[in-house]
């Protein structure tokens, strides 16, 4: 079990811990922080403003994309990317090496990269490679369709993504990357599948099985990481697509829909075991879901219906609560359980970390 500087001040306060030691003890523990996993991203109300930020960015450039595709035309789109591209990559840069602050610094730098599909897309109108289907194609909506053309954005964003991670090793590009990887096999496997595009069945058993294949990444590089938590990011994308898909499931029987339930349960015990607070976030949401279904099944047309649906909001609450009471103690228990090779796989905060 790893303990916080709050517990020490507090061991300290309790007469536990003579004051002397303090320092020097914190002092040796934050220079053994970089061998241990590290903790998740931070998520104040700074860090919440400074991630909102990137993506408010993010979301404004696809949707400029758009507007600019029928005023301006490829070639203005792709000078446009590659300005804001150089700009937040001068301005994370300077933020992160001479600042020495990484989290709005590398977010800079992955909202650079999040430039690279519309340059690439500019590029493309440009020399007339935009195609569906071998002719030329109108544009619609950046986000709508994922087809042949996409290929090479998403490429070419896998490649900028992996460069800036050479040079900038921030957790969230690994976010972008699992984005335009999940892009690519939209594309890919109903090219090779034949089942073609617009398929909606399709679609959902490619992200179940592609959000596994996250999840199994996350867990290799949980494993393998030393600072820096990059398996964050690939639990929480692994975890939505994953769980996505298997929600998306429509038409279940009864015995499909316990099955869910079941699953999200064991995204709850996932989440004590791991201490990921992502996988217990979607289990709880999930089996929300699953018992507002079977209570409106049991209170058709009752006026008891939203009765039932706020007693499992109250039970939801209430076991947060508890959760939230004996945290630590579960923690405890865990870690007397879990063999050696699985404890490395647990994100708790370790001495020295805020």
């Amino acid at each position: 079990m790893r303990y916080s500087t709050d517990d020490l001040r507090a061991a300290v306060t309790a007469g536990v811990l003579p004051s002397t030691q303090l320092d020097a003890l914190l002092a040796f523990l934050t220079a053994r922080v970089p061998e241990q996993p590290a903790a998740g991203p931070k998520f104040d109300v700074v860090h919440l403003l400074w991630y909102a930020g990137a993506l408010v960015v993010i979301s404004a450039m696809g949707l400029f994309s758009t507007l600019a595709f029928s005023q301006m035309g490829g070639p203005a789109l792709t000078a446009t990317a590659l300005v804001y591209a150089g700009l937040f990559t001068a301005a994370g840069n300077y933020l992160w090496t001479v600042k020495k602050l990484r989290t709005p610094g590398g977010l800079l730098i992955a909202v650079a990269v999040a430039m690279t599909p519309l340059a690439v897309f500019g590029i493309q109108d440009a020399y007339g490679a935009w195609t569906e289907f071998g002719k030329p194609a109108a544009m619609r909506d950046f986000y709508v369709w994922i087809k042949g053309s996409f290929v090479f954005m998403e490429l070419a964003t896998i490649a900028a993504a992996i460069v800036a991670l050479q040079f900038y090793r921030f957790p969230f590009i690994v976010f972008i990357m699992a984005v335009a990887l999940w892009f690519l096999s939209m594309d890919v496997v109903p090219w090779i599948t034949g089942a073609g595009y617009g398929n909606w069945e399709m679609s959902r058993k490619i992200s179940v099985w592609f959000g596994l294949g996250i999840l199994v990444a996350a867990v290799i590089v949980n494993l393998r990481q030393r600072s820096g938590d990059f398996a964050f990011w690939l639990y929480l994308f692994g975890v939505l697509t994953f769980w996505g898909g298997i929600t998306a499931t429509s038409n279940g029987t009864n015995l499909d829909k316990a099955l869910y339930c079941l699953l999200n349960v064991g995204f709850l015990l996932i989440s004590v075991a791991l201490s990921r607070r992502v996988f217990a976030v979607f289990g709880t949401i999930g089996i929300a879901i699953y018992l507002g279904d079977l209570a409106e099944k049991i209170f058709k047309d009752s006026m008891l219906f939203p009765f039932a649906l706020s007693l499992i909001g109250i039970g939801i609450i209430a076991l947060g609560l508890y959760v939230h009471r004996h945290q630590r103690d579960i923690g405890t228990w865990v870690d007397a359980r879990l063999p050696e090779s699985l404890k490395r796989l647990r994100a708790e905060p370790v001495a020295g970390q805020a």
